[in-house]
Order: C-alpha cells, then structure tokens, then sequence
C-alpha cells in the first residue's frame, strides 16, 4: 500500500484542528512504516508527543485504500473522549466497546457488520469476554488491517498487577499472521521493559524512540511529612498560581479530603476518584475548560488523559515507581513553553504504597483455598457462592481467579456467571513471576525515595537515567522553584480542618483465609458477633489530633486531656446508635495502663460507666501470608475477657489505633460472645501500624 504525505498531512491538520500543523519528529515516518507495512513498529514517545495522530492516520489511509478496519487496545477507555474528538475531526468513525456502554454494544456490533467502522477501541478485559469473541472478533478477525496497543508497557512485567488481561494481547500478538500490522505505543519503557515487548511483539519489531526529556517542566520535591503542612502549600500555591493543573493522591480518602479542605479555602477544586462513577465525564470537561482550577485525581485520571495546556501536576504523596510518576506528571507542560511537577512527600506514603505492593497479588493459601473449593463443585461456584464458602473479601476473590485464569493452561476458566476448575496444574512459574514482581516493586519504590531526596535540577536527568534514557544535554529548569515554606497561620487552619474530618471504620464481616483456630471460627463473621461501623478521630501523625495521639503514644505515655474532649465531641456528633451504655478499651503489651486510663477519663466525660474488661496476652509467633493476614493471625488468641460474662448493653470500644481492623473484630467477636450488645469501635487515630 503507498503511502501519501500530502493526504497524512492533511488529515493532521483535520485532526489538530490547526492549518499550520506539521508532523513531529519520526511521527511521519510511523505512520508511513504502518502504512506500507513494513513490519511490526513500537512508538516510545513521551507525553504530548501525538502517538494517536499516528494510528488515527494510518487508520484513514488504510481505509481509504480499501483496507479493513483497525482493532485498538487501550486500557483506559473512559479517558480517550477527546481522542474520539479528533478522529472525527479526520473523518475516521471510531467506536468503542467496554463495560460501561453496554447499551451502544448492539449498534457498534450491527456498525461493524455494516463495515461503517474504521477503528474499533477495547479494553484488554473485552478479549477474554465470550460475547466479544463471538459476535465481534469471529466476524471481522479476517478483515482487520492492523492491531493497535495502546499503552503497551501494560504488556510488559510492569503492567501485569495494573492490567492483567495484556497477558492476552501477549497471546494474540504471537499469533498474528506476518503481513497484518501490529502498532504499540507507550510514553514509558525502560531497557528492561523494551526487551519484554521485543520478545513479546517480534518478530522483527522496529523501534521508534524519542527524547524523554521535558524542557517545560520543572520538576521538584519537598520532603513535608505532616499532611498539615501539605494541605496548607497546597491551598497557597493554588491560589498563587496561574493556570490549571491535576493534584494526585494515592489513595480516594486522600483525593477527597484534598478536594475538601481546597474548597473550604475558596479554591474550584472536584475530586476524580474510581468512585466517580458518571461523573467522571463531566469532571474531565469541566477540567479541559477550565472551569476548575484543579482536579485532585488518584490513578483512576492517568493514561489518555490529555489536556495540553496544564500548568501544573502537584503529588501530595510520593508514587510508588518512576514509571508511575513520569506518566502522571508528563500530563503538564504538553503545549505550554513552562510548567511545574512538584512532588510533597509525606510520611504515609510508605504505608500506603507497601499495601498496595503486598496486596497486589494472590497468596498461596488464598489459591489453595478457592482451588480447593472450585474443584469440589464440578458444575462451577459464581463469586458470591466462594464469598459464602470461603474467607475472603470480594475483591481479593475476583483477582485471584482473574488472575489465574489468565495462566496457560489456566486451572480456571469462567463459564458464564461461574468459575470451574480445569484439569490444568498450577505451576511454580506462576508464584515464581509473583515473587519477581514483589521483588520489583520494592526497588521501585527505593528508587522513588532517592527520587524525593534529590537537589533542585537534577529530578529530570534522574528520570531520564531511570527509564535508560540520555539525560546528555538536558537544559536547565526554567522556572524558579517554588517556595517549600508554608504559612503557620494557614497550618493552623489545615489543622482544625483535619480535626474536623473524622474518619468511618466499616466493619470487617469474614474471617482471614484458614480462619482463627485459636478461637474456633471461620467464614462469615456471624451478624451478632461482629462490629458495628465505627469512627477514627484522626489520621495518626496527620497535623490534626494525629499528631497530638502520636505525641502520647510515642512520646508521653498518655494521651492530652484534649484528645478526651475531642473524642466526645466525636461521639455526641456521630450518635452512634443503639447508644452506648458502657465504655470498653483495647489493652496494649507495651503499656498497659495507657488505654484504660484514657478510656476511664473518656467515660466519666460521657457520664458511662468503665470496664477493663479485656486481657491481651504475647502474640503468637507470625505465619505466611499478606501482612493484613498475618495481623489477624498475631491476634487469633491473643485476647480474653476477665470475666465470663460482660456488661449488658452497647459499648463503646476505645483503641488508640486502628488499620488492619483486625483487634477491633476479635475484641468485638469476644465482648458479644459475653453478652455485650452492639459493640461501636472509636480509635484515635487510623494508620500508624495499628491493628
């Protein structure tokens, strides 16, 4: 097939909307490579580079010339709107398929029998979804022109936790027939990640690698451990600041307390979580036209997302890899000639991000278990049925056969609503990758650490070398870097907004995998032996009360009476109900008489009565498994009551720290078993290594 400047040209311009556009740096030769199919080309571009412009191009002219249509992989969908825009804009008919149009699925599917779409766009999940295969893929999978991958370091190791089913694309790619074109775009790949995707994507793979040096951004840290501190800068130089710009938290409690205390300072901020739901288009538009200063996003707003003119990319807390923090601030700067990237590194965020390393995959006794259950159940078990059969949360039971399924041969497959056991062993390659991956994630997470400690100008050329790129001939930052103090009247302020923003505790309602032998129980936690919801006053050491509960754990060896006043104002706000008649505490080995003295001042202040009712005795010594597991584990036996038989009526539980959930669920477990009522947790603080 030949290739045509003049038309590339000008579908280039259709789609940037612009008559004097021209193309990048090597983007015309991609498109001419794919055009005239050349052999299988891998794009590493930075952000902004316009990778789309590529296979949207390719796209028009191969259809023009008579070709089939072209199949994309993407793993963010939801975010590729403005790219849908563009492709109009050139006259390609783009459609998608994925879990949240499943009304539109019968009219792009009849489109495409019709052959009146030129560019079909899938999640990674739809190529594992029967329907899909069936009515979609056996119909066009001989006239497909060319396979687009989008984000295709998703193929590599690094992807394997954040999208599994690439793993598919890595099947598909080693099936496909010599002469059909094969495109894979990424903005992130380092040596490492290049030879995964050779191997996977060859034979014969091209590569097309640019410059991952940023000119416009200035890149900076500060180390700011309290979330006081961070709240306060952040309000400050929002407001200072011209433009608009994304702040990224790691986790969704983060984005919308964020969003929350910026609101409270007058500033147009939205949160844009995974919890967003049908807003997140709104939220995305009301971002591109500025009609917020800032959305304060986790990772649910990364990939695709492209607004070329923010001027700013703020983290409130450290990323857990430099691939993750390259792809989220190369958001800024993109067609501005400056922009900042400034990191504030708190405290939590090692916490934070080693939960989400120890949580990312399944353990071997969470295998074991619901193979075990699977293959006692010929016809198949559906994911509420293992819920009931088996200790487990939802999610960690949906990863878990997700994943497996995924192995080859997989020891599961789905069938419809049901999962079934195949006769397929699982081998020790599958734990081996995991132990990889565990292990990767670790030095990621160092080399972000000595990302933070980093002098002024020297952040890019430190990315650069990270993703095996040339950091020769970097320029300097062009803008001065922001100012790292904060204003003590501002912290103040952050602090009562943080004292203010109690946080809920839900209920754990299943026992860990194995149960608790100690204690006799496993399954489901029984309705009358569990915990009701509780309240956390604070985040330990956020700047709030947390700071003050830290000060008397660590340091005092007793909490400040206005932590007691606190604490009650808490209580009579939040109501719990039934109301409580009595108050109980957590006792600690460490310091006995902490939480009872605290409880007992607690309770006189709320004019209830005390019992020190329970007793904890030496952990038992640790086992396998997560570190959530091994926290129950540590705690199966490790507590009594005093007395057979506790206090008639509801208690209110009083612990200094909570984070697992787990003492609370033993200690309410043991106190209904005695004949207490509903039982209603109260920490002090959430986080800090409670339990």
């Amino acid at each position: 097939m030949r290739f045509d400047p003049a038309r590339a040209l000008a579908l280039l311009r259709e789609g940037t909307a612009r008559d004097d556009a021209v193309f990048r740096d090597g983007q015309e030769e991609a498109v001419r490579h794919v055009v005239e199919a050349r052999g299988r080309l891998l794009v590493v571009r930075r952000t902004g580079w316009g990778k789309s412009n590529v296979y949207f191009i390719a796209t028009a002219l191969i259809r023009e010339a008579g070709g089939g249509p072209a199949l994309l992989v993407s793993p963010l969908l939801s975010l590729m709107r403005n790219q849908l825009a563009a492709a109009r804009r050139m006259g390609v008919r783009a459609a998608t398929i994925h879990s949240d149009n499943a009304d539109d699925w019968s009219a792009v599917e009849a489109a495409l029998r019709r052959d009146e779409v030129d560019i079909l766009m899938v999640s990674p999940e739809r190529l594992a979804n029967a329907r899909f295969g069936e009515r979609v893929l056996s119909r066009i999978g001989g006239r497909i022109s060319m396979l687009v991958v989008d984000e295709a370091h998703c193929i590599s190791d690094w992807g394997h936790d954040f999208r599994p089913h690439y793993r598919l694309v890595e099947r598909i790619a080693r099936t496909l027939p010599d002469g059909l074109r094969l495109l894979a775009t990424t903005a992130t790949a380092n040596d490492r990640v290049l030879a995964d995707l050779a191997d996977v994507l060859g034979p014969g793979l091209t590569v097309s690698r640019g410059d991952l040096s940023r000119a416009s951004l200035t890149l900076q840290t500060i180390r700011m451990p309290g979330q006081a501190e961070r709240l306060a800068w952040l309000a400050a130089r929002l407001a200072a600041l011209d433009g608009h710009g994304i702040v990224y938290t790691l986790t969704v409690r983060d984005a919308n307390r964020v969003a929350d205390w910026l609101k409270s300072r007058g500033l147009r901020v939205e949160a844009y979580t995974g919890e967003s739901g049908d807003r997140r288009e709104a939220l995305e538009q009301a971002l591109l036209a500025n009609e917020l200063k800032a959305l304060v996003a986790t990772t649910a707003l990364g990939m695709g997302y492209d607004k070329p003119d923010l001027a700013f990319v703020f983290h409130y807390q450290t990323p857990g890899s430099v691939v993750a923090y390259y792809q989220q601030v190369g958001r800024a700067g993109r067609a501005l000639d400056s922009a900042y990237g400034v990191l504030l590194s708190g405290e939590e965020a090692t916490a934070i991000n080693d939960w989400f390393i120890d949580s990312a995959f399944p353990t071997r006794a969470e295998v074991h278990t619901l193979l075990g259950l699977l293959a006692a159940a010929p016809g198949g078990l559906s994911v509420p049925q293992l819920l009931a059969r088996a200790s487990l949360g939802r999610g960690r039971i949906e990863k878990t056969v997700q994943l497996l399924s995924l192995e080859s041969p997989a020891p599961v497959v789905k069938d419809g609503t049901r999962w079934r056991r195949t006769d397929a062993r699982l081998g020790e390659a599958f734990w081996a990758r995991t132990e990889r991956l565990t292990a990767l994630r670790r030095d990621e997470q160092r080399q972000m650490q000595a990302y933070v400690d980093l002098p002024f100008g020297e952040h890019m050329a430190f990315l650069v070398r990270a993703l095996d790129g040339d950091p020769r001939g970097l320029a300097p930052p062009a803008l001065a870097p922001l100012p790292a103090a904060v204003d003590q009247a501002l912290v103040r302020e952050a602090v009562a907004f943080l004292r203010r923003a109690h946080l809920a505790i839900e209920p754990r309602l299943q026992w860990q995998t194995g149960g608790m032998p100690r204690m006799g129980t496993r399954g489901r936690i029984a309705a009358d032996r569990r915990a009701m919801p509780g309240r956390a006053l604070s985040e330990w050491g956020d700047g709030g009360w947390g700071m003050l509960v830290a000060r008397g754990r660590r340091d005092d060896g007793h909490f400040d009476d206005a932590l007691v006043d606190a604490c009650v104002a808490l209580v009579r706000a939040w109501a719990p109900t039934p109301a409580p008649a009595w108050v109980a505490c957590v006792p600690s080995l460490r310091d006995p008489g902490l939480m009872p003295a605290f409880a007992g001042r607690l309770a006189r202040a709320l004019d209830l009565p005390f019992h020190d009712l329970l007793t904890r005795g030496e952990a038992p010594a640790t086992r396998a498994g997560t570190e959530t597991m091994r926290r129950a584990q540590d705690l199966d036996g490790a507590f009594a009551l005093r007395e057979a038989v506790s206090p008639p009526g509801p208690v209110l539980l009083v612990d200094d720290r909570v984070d697992s959930r787990w003492t609370f669920t033993v200690c309410a477990w043991l106190l209904r078993r005695g004949g207490a009522g509903a039982v209603h947790p109260l920490a002090l603080a959430a986080g800090g290594g409670g339990s």
